[in-house]
């Protein structure tokens, strides 16, 4: 996954904007989308100033994986056995923090759907 596909799932699963980034950068909306879409390099003072607003690391947006980040995110850890507990004991605050994955997956989808039909369209079927 290149780097600014990671910085967009974090800042996703953040749920801020690319404009609540762009601002706090100091740059246009448009030029903080180049740096997600890797159009433009983030250069390591970028990622640095990125992963202040994520309130991450630098090396933690580098090494993402997606569910690692998901158990972290939710303060979520491991027993011995390696199953998962989640420590919140706010029943609605897990459900909301659920829907908006599930929400945040199928936009997901519904993108990977769209390259698939551009792709197809380009190409043709595979």
């Amino acid at each position: 996954m290149i780097l600014g596909n990671k910085v967009k799932r974090i800042r996703e699963l953040k749920n801020y904007s690319q404009k609540y980034l762009a601002d706090r950068m100091d740059i246009s909306q448009a030029a903080y989308s180049k740096l997600e879409s890797g159009e433009t390099k983030i250069s390591d003072e970028k990622l640095s100033q990125i992963a202040e607003i994520l309130e991450v690391k630098p090396e933690d947006i580098r090494e993402f994986d997606s569910q690692k980040y998901f158990n972290s995110f939710n303060n979520v850890t491991g027993d011995k056995n390696g199953s998962f507990i989640i420590e919140i004991e706010d029943t609605e605050l897990i459900k909301k923090l659920y829907e908006d994955k599930i929400t945040l997956l199928e936009e997901l989808m519904s993108q990977q759907k769209k390259e698939l039909e551009k792709y197809r369209s380009k190409y043709g079927e595979l």
